[in-house]
């Protein structure tokens, strides 16, 4: 009895997950990531970025978004090009959330 008990709980509890899950995506309620500059910034307002935002999201040619931490190797010969979507971060969980992985150097 109890074995049946559980059992019917599971399948209620699944059908209630998978409700809630199809009326999330069906919303449109996603959650938007943080962003750190808003798209079309002019580069005069990117040089005016907060000083203490200084975390460097840069693309390579290959694509991979790459963050790059002060006192890195290549920190100082990255540049941040907001035109192909590089950007600064304030944090490395920002960079982290918004797809960016860390400089392995």
């Amino acid at each position: 009895m109890r074995r049946a008990h559980r059992a019917s709980r599971l399948v209620v509890v699944l059908a209630l997950l998978g409700f809630t899950s199809v009326a999330y995506v069906a919303s449109g309620d996603q959650r938007q990531l943080p962003r750190v500059h808003s798209s079309g910034t002019s580069p005069s307002y990117v040089a005016a970025r907060n000083m203490a935002c200084d975390i460097k999201g840069n693309i390579n040619e290959r694509g991979e978004r790459i963050d790059h931490m002060p006192g890195q190797a290549y920190y100082s010969a990255t540049r941040v090009n907001p035109a192909r979507g590089e950007r600064w971060f304030c944090s490395q969980w920002q960079a982290w959330w918004a797809g960016w992985r860390k400089a392995k150097v």
